[in-house]
């Protein structure tokens, strides 16, 4: 049987009228087997997608618009390839529903099916802006000779602490298009004081890494348990729109619920 190829990094056409078989799966497993994850999850959480501009038409045939929430539980057997989204989303553009509330129920369905979980869809009704909490570290006085991913980097030690650290320096390219991804990253942790210096260094060591969002969160999360002994740890990352989507994955072991969906001003 030959593999379906999934539409990213290909010439595609941008169909108009209602298609879930665009929606284009990955299985999450290959990736978390190269963390070390088989088995039960380390961590609960999500990956948080935001639809700035989704339009349908009504019964009557005038454009709808709305602003959605996307939330794909994160132990979902797959995530959804991006370009596949934006182009279901898409499909949506010149398709009649009686009420918004159908549509809402019609991207449930498809994405859930997609994902192998009960994802939620929630149409936003403001766009508020707050930024990410914590204490920046990108002032840290940090010489940089290397940008491979590399958990060594890490140091923990001394007193245990309780502090909310972030940076908007993370980068990474997709591992598909090359294309670059940007995010805000605040991670929230107890255990031994985290040295900000070298917790900078690893950051910026993604910066030429090939890999999906919700996997480069889950590799942090990863590397931030073993290297630093965390007794509670949150990783959360937000990052910037393509294509009008931006995905935010939130990974914990603390037992605090995924936030709201709020974004950040650079989004």
């Amino acid at each position: 049987m030959t593999a379906r190829l999934g539409p990213l990094g290909q010439a595609t056409g941008y169909p108009d009228r209602y298609d879930p078989s665009l929606l284009f799966a990955v299985a999450r497993a290959p990736q978390r087997a190269d963390i070390g994850i088989d088995g039960a999850l380390p961590f609960t959480g999500a990956d948080v997608w935001t639809a700035y501009e989704h339009t349908w038409l009504d019964g009557r045939g005038r454009p709808r618009i709305a602003m959605l929430s996307l939330v794909v539980p994160v132990d979902s057997p797959y995530i959804v390839e991006s370009k596949s989204v934006k182009l279901y989303l898409g499909s949506y553009a010149q398709t009649r529903f009686d009420d918004g509330g159908k549509v809402k129920l019609a991207i449930e369905r498809d994405l859930s099916a997609a994902t192998g979980g009960a994802v939620e869809v929630a149409v936003l009704e403001d766009a508020r802006l707050a930024p990410m909490p914590g204490v920046s570290i990108d002032d840290e006085e940090v010489s940089i000779d290397g940008y491979e991913v590399d958990p060594s980097l890490l140091c923990a030690a001394g007193e245990t602490v309780s502090e909310i650290l972030r940076s908007d320096l993370f980068r990474s390219v997709c591992p598909v298009t090359g294309q670059p991804d940007y995010a805000s990253i605040a991670i929230a942790y107890r255990g031994p004081r985290i040295d900000r210096a070298s917790l900078l260094r690893y950051v910026i060591s993604f910066r030429l890494h090939a890999g999906f969002h919700e996997h480069c969160a889950e590799r942090i999360f990863v590397d931030l348990a073993q290297r630093c002994a965390c007794e509670s740890l949150t990783v959360h990352a937000r990052f910037t729109r393509r294509g009008g989507l931006d995905i935010n994955p939130f990974r914990t072991n603390a037992g605090v619920p995924v936030p709201a969906n709020v974004r950040t001003p650079r989004q």
